[in-house]
């Protein structure tokens, strides 16, 4: 079986923007997406750092979010986390251009799943 990367991190931040520019500032880091919502997408051209505004009227609290990998065959990973009695990796509707699938471990941790990867659209690996 290939070695999935793990390329993506994600967070939920009361002020996105603020941390995005936190990690811009101190450590380079480069942010090449941000949602309507205020949402930052940031990169050191390795991994995806998302950085998620939270929402008022949500009930996800700040801090660590999920992770995800980048896979070369999503299907396969999926029959195989299904295999071993986990719930089927679940599409994601969203229009960022990258976590094609979101899953689940056996602890309850949310990752996505990727066969393109996390970079920005023209980046990829």
């Amino acid at each position: 079986m290939p070695t999935a990367k793990l390329r993506h991190l994600a967070f939920t931040a009361r002020d996105a923007v603020g941390l995005a520019h936190f990690y811009r500032d101190q450590f380079g880091m480069r942010i090449f997406h941000t949602d309507p919502d205020g949402s930052q997408f940031l990169t050191d051209g390795v991994i995806n750092l998302a950085i998620i505004q939270q929402a008022l009227d949500g009930d996800v609290p700040t801090g660590f979010n999920h992770f995800g990998f980048h896979v070369d065959d999503v299907d396969t990973v999926a029959k195989n986390l299904v295999d071993a009695g986990l719930p089927e990796p679940a599409v994601r509707h969203t229009t960022r251009p990258f976590a094609e699938y979101r899953a689940i471990d056996p602890e309850g941790n949310w990752f996505d799943l990727s066969a393109h990867g996390y970079l920005p659209p023209g980046e990829q690996e």
